[in-house]
Formats: C-alpha cells, sequence, structure tokens
C-alpha cells in the first residue's frame, strides 16, 4: 500500500487538516454578480466550492456538469465560484471568458484571474481542480480532475450538519445573478453542414437546437430541437439537445449530430425534422467502461465532430482523447485510434495518442483532424496509421506561417477539405482561417480578424465560417493569395517546479471519501502512468504501474521539461449494512502536465493531489 492510501477510509478528508484559504484575487473581476466584487469575508458562514477551469479544457467542461445538480440541490449553503486560470493567451482575453461563461451555461460566480493569482495562492497544479472550504473560512479538501462530485456531496452534507450545530452556517440566496440574454439568431454555434438542397445546418450550440438557414446562410428555415437541455427523442418541436456540435450527412440523407453534453450521437430526419438515438446512453464513459458493443449500450464522452471516413461514422470523441467510429450497417461503436492517454504520439492507431480531437474532415485517402489541446493538425490514413502535420505538443502554440515543423497554431477545432487537396484550419484561438498544403509542407493565413471561428464549410467558390463568438456565420471568397501576418510563439503561462536533478519521489495523494474504500473486486484499483517531454528528461520511472506513489530519476542535462502524470482511482460504497454485492462506485482520474525546472537544492517530492489534502 502506498503512502497516499494508508489513511483510514471512514476519516473524513476535511479532518485532515485546517488550513485558512488564501483570499481570491483577479485582475479581470468578476463575472455573474450584477458588477459585485467579492471577498471570502463576504461568504463566511457559507460552504464554498472553488473551481479551477479554464475554457479549452474538456475536462473542465464535464466538471462543470457534474456539478449542476450539486448546486441545484444546496443552492441556500453552497456557493460555486469558478476561478478562470488561463493556459492559452487568447484565454486571459477578459471578454473570451465574459463568453465562454455564457457559452458553457456556468450559472454560479466567476473569478476572472488572468494572472493565475488565485491558481499560485492554492498551489493547484491541475485544471480542474476543486478546493472546499467550509463556513468559517478553512480549506476542507481538495479534489484534482473528475468524478468528485458524489464524494463533494457527502462532505457538504457533513459540514451542512456540523456548522449547523455549532450556530456557523449561514443560509439564504447565493450571490449568482445571471445575464441578460441576448436576442441573436444563433448564439454560439458550434459547426455547420451543407446540405443537400443549398441550405445550411448550424449546431446552435448554447440553445441545444439545430438550425437550418437558406443559402444566404442568415434566414431561418426552420429550428430542430425545443431549445432545453435535455435528452428527448421526438419531433422536431419536441426533441432535447445538450450542447450539439459536430454534424455530417448519412447516405440515406439523414444527418447524423454529436450531441457533445449528452454523450450520444442522434439522427436527424430532414425530411421531418424527427429526432432519434444512434449512439451513447447519455452517460460519460469512464476507465474500464465497454469500448465496443451496440451502439445504443456503449457509453460515449463528449464526442465534438463526426465525418463519414472508410464507410463509417469517425466520432472526435474529445472527453477521452480518442477516435471512435459508429458503424450505421451493424449498428456497433468502437475505437478506431487513441489510447485515452493525453498528448501528441503518432503511429498506429491503438498505440497514439491525442488531446481533444475535436474538428474532421474526410478526403478519399485521408481523415484529417484538428487535435485542440496540442494545437496540432493530424490526420488517419486508410491502414489506421496516424500522422501529424503541424503542431508539437501540449504547451507550443502560437500563430506562426512557413514551414509545417515549425508552423504553429492554437487550440483550433474545425478543420475543412478543400478542392485543390490542401485543408483550412479554423484556428480558433488566434481567430483565423489558415491553410496547409500537403503537396509544399506550408502553412499560411488565409482570413484574420475572425472571432472564434470553430467550423468551415465550402458553398461554390466560397468559404462560410462559423464564427462563434460573433455569434455568425460569414461567407469569404477563397483567396488566391495567404494574408501575412506577423509571426508569434507561446508557450503554456504556468511557472515551472523547481525539483533536484537525479531521483526524485512522486506521489499521487488519494484518499477515498468518507464511507468508501478502494475497489480491489477486480485487481488493482489505481493506474499511474508518467512520461515527459523531452523524453530524455526521464532517466528512469517512465511508464505504467498500478501503485500511485513512484520514483522517477530526472537527467541533470536537461534543465527543464514537462512531467505529464495520468492516475485513477477507484472507490466504491463501503456499508455494511447495504448491498455488499452491488456497493455504488466512483472512478476519480486526472492529467497533470506539470513544468519542472531542474535545479541543485530543489524539491526532491512532487506531490499531485488527486483526492484528498497533501499534509
Amino acid at each position: 500500500m502506498n503512502d497516499s492510501t494508508r489513511a483510514p477510509a471512514s476519516a473524513p478528508a476535511h479532518r485532515r487538516a485546517r488550513v485558512r484559504a488564501p483570499e481570491l484575487i483577479g485582475k479581470g473581476g468578476w463575472l455573474n454578480t450584477g458588477d459585485e466584487q467579492y471577498t471570502l469575508a463576504d461568504l463566511r458562514g457559507r460552504i464554498v466550492l472553488l473551481d479551477f477551469w479554464t475554457f479549452c479544457c474538456i475536462n473542465c467542461l464535464h466538471v462543470l456538469d457534474e456539478l449542476r445538480e450539486l448546486e441545484e440541490k444546496h443552492r441556500d449553503t453552497v456557493v460555486i465560484i469558478g476561478v478562470h486560470s488561463p493556459k492559452f493567451v487568447h484565454e486571459a482575453e477578459h471578454q473570451a471568458v465574459v463568453d465562454a461563461v455564457e457559452r458553457y451555461g456556468v450559472e454560479h460566480p466567476v473569478l476572472d484571474d488572468p494572472e493565475l493569482a488565485t491558481w499560485k495562492q492554492y498551489a493547484v497544479r491541475a485544471w480542474p481542480t476543486l478546493v472546499v472550504i467550509d463556513p468559517e473560512g478553512y480549506v476542507v479538501a481538495q479534489h484534482a480532475g473528475e468524478g468528485h462530485a458524489h464524494a463533494i456531496e457527502l462532505l457538504v452534507e457533513e459540514l451542512e450538519a456540523e456548522h449547523a450545530a455549532k450556530g456557523t452556517l449561514r443560509r439564504g440566496d447565493g450571490p449568482y445573478v445571471a445575464p441578460e440574454p441576448e436576442p441573436t439568431v444563433l448564439r454560439f454555434p458550434g459547426k455547420a453542414l451543407a446540405l443537400p438542397s443549398g441550405n445550411l445546418l448550424v449546431s446552435d450550440t448554447t440553445r441545444h437546437q439545430l438550425v437550418e438557414l437558406a443559402e444566404d446562410a442568415e434566414t431561418v428555415v426552420r429550428r430542430i430541437g425545443s431549445g432545453v437541455r435535455g435528452f428527448v427523442d421526438g419531433t422536431a418541436e419536441a426533441a432535447g439537445f445538450s450542447e450539439p456540435q459536430g454534424l455530417a450527412l448519412l447516405d440515406e440523407g439523414a444527418v447524423v449530430v454529436a450531441d457533445t453534453v449528452n454523450h450520444a450521437l442522434r439522427r436527424v430526419d430532414l425530411a421531418t425534422g424527427a429526432v432519434s438515438t444512434l449512439a451513447g446512453t447519455g452517460r460519460q464513459w469512464w476507465q474500464g467502461a465497454p469500448t465496443s458493443g451496440p451502439a445504443r449500450e456503449v457509453d460515449l464522452s463528449s464526442p465534438w465532430d463526426v465525418a463519414l471516413f472508410g464507410g463509417k461514422v469517425w466520432i472526435a470523441m474529445a472527453g477521452v482523447h480518442q477516435l471512435w467510429a459508429f458503424d450505421p450497417a451493424a449498428e456497433t461503436v468502437e475505437v478506431t485510434a487513441g489510447t485515452t492517454n493525453e498528448g501528441l504520439v503518432d503511429g498506429p492507431g491503438p498505440e497514439a495518442w491525442f488531446a481533444q480531437p475535436s474538428g474532421l474532415a474526410a478526403t478519399e485517402d485521408r481523415l484529417w483532424l484538428a487535435d485542440s489541446e496540442t494545437s496540432a493538425l493530424r490526420w488517419v490514413d486508410r491502414d489506421g496509421t496516424v500522422h501529424t502535420a503541424v503542431g508539437t505538443g501540449l504547451f507550443d502554440f502560437g500563430h506562426r506561417d512557413g514551414a509545417a515543423e515549425q508552423a504553429l497554431l492554437q487550440h483550433p477545432l474545425g478543420v475543412t477539405a478543400l478542392p485543390d487537396g490542401s485543408v483550412a484550419v479554423s484556428d480558433t484561438y488566434n481567430h483565423a482561417l489558415r491553410r496547409y498544403d500537403p503537396a509544399t509542407g506550408e502553412v499560411t493565413t488565409l482570413a484574420t480578424d475572425l472571432r472564434e471561428p470553430s467550423d468551415a464549410v465550402l458553398v461554390g467558390d466560397d468559404i462560410v465560417v462559423v464564427e462563434s463568438a460573433r455569434h455568425r456565420l460569414t461567407r469569404l471568397r477563397l483567396p488566391e493569395e495567404a494574408v501575412r501576418v506577423e509571426s508569434v510563439a507561446h508557450r503554456t503561462r504556468r511557472e515551472a517546479t523547481e525539483v533536484a536533478p537525479g531521483v526524485i519521489r512522486l506521489d499521487v495523494v488519494f484518499q477515498a471519501p468518507a464511507g468508501q474504500k478502494l475497489d480491489t473486486r477486480y485487481g488493482p484499483s489505481t493506474r499511474l502512468l508518467v512520461s515527459a517531454t523531452p523524453p530524455g528528461l526521464l532517466l528512469a520511472g517512465e511508464g505504467a504501474g498500478t501503485d500511485l506513489s513512484r520514483t522517477v530519476e530526472l537527467d541533470p542535462a536537461v534543465t527543464e521539461g514537462v512531467l505529464h502524470v495520468s492516475a485513477m482511482a477507484a472507490s466504491c460504497d463501503d456499508d455494511p449494512a447495504g448491498d455488499a454485492q452491488y456497493p455504488a462506485c466512483h472512478v476519480h482520474q486526472q492529467d497533470w502536465g506539470v513544468p519542472v525546472r531542474l535545479t541543485e537544492g530543489g524539491a526532491d517530492r512532487l506531490p499531485l493531489v488527486l483526492a484528498g489534502m497533501d499534509d
């Protein structure tokens, strides 16, 4: 048993330490509060849950959805505060944060922290991280990654009882003030599709609908979906979506929809607008769940785009960093590429690594994909082998044209095959449309001054761009010459952790929540995967294992780099009075990319909190 799991499962996480919560500081100010500014003293008497997030991060978006039920159930005692902590340069723009809060339906106050001041005060190392503060202003628990909603619910109930008895709990309305709705035709549209009729179908993501527009890309022909978040099959008026994204034509003339937050593929009958479900259960896929089988019986995870390639509907499964495929004839799904590890690794499909694949476009011999978190343009050949055209990894991004090996993108979400064999990339965080030509290996800029373009579709000699943050489609003539732009390169903004060269100890801290224990019924309940960029940083300790602690050796000749750590732990309810044969089980998982600098006298231990508190 490793050090991080020795505390008894019955010991509540908040009993381990009482640390005064640092103040909330953010140069960007507060959102969703009616322009009011808040301090922790203003929230004394409430249970405060800090959600450190950034809007590029799919795991952060999962946590937003996980917390919705808790937020509603405990609205009079719990105040959730999103602390927006940017990874990409674009995410440090205040207006981009304002847009993201509306785009993803965030219904609690958000502190915009563009300089990561509060992130540093709380020693956060990963997106997402949740921190629980009790009504007296003390930090009582910390959780990194997804899957902690159940544990936090139990802790909240315990804190409510404890502080009600002490007289330190204050009930009442929270500080959330809903923004005024904007009367636009589209609201943060995601993807577009040219229909056989000449019309355009658009996923109106924030309004949970599909909108059919006339050829002018402006006139509304019809809306499909009730506009209320839900998972409902039925007529065009009654059907429910939840933040739909990708669209593709099926052979029989219907449309398949990546219904992202419902973790499902939906089918729309273009003649009637009727909606049915092709794949997914409505539940999010977790490690250990089936990865193939009857499509309606297998869980999916945030499908972001779809494209027909090789007779199957390929799925950009952003939530687990993989590509999947749906077979319309057999009505089955299966994984086609990716290991679920986040990063950029080429090779045979089962060995490749992706990072939030978010855009797909098929040609006769290639499936192109926008791999958003690695700011990369990649492709899959007919043999299923994965290649990279542009991009180097998770931490380098920018706007730089030229030879593909040195060109830079910034979090692209869409890719479009062009008639000459090149591809257009919706370079979302650069507000640009870029072009990659496989014949020359060159990257150029086709258009700038777009606002978060997330997709583009060819219409005759024009290309229609989905300007998501301008809530519209924009028609452009495909330029014969590329636009010249000033080159800009960036690296992730986080400060490096100083560690000692040579041997250090890596500890992932995990304490099973109160009333739970590690689930060992089917083998080891924990998993740890370690790698590095550059690979030469690690002399020893790379690879997978089941112990959450590991000794690694860092090469003194490599002065800085990034340690990639992926951890998972499974816990189940431990109730002697309950049904021991069918306990409720929960998966906790997180990926870290920790920038490190090797320094004599640096730390010889690197703790990463998955759940609990690091003592």
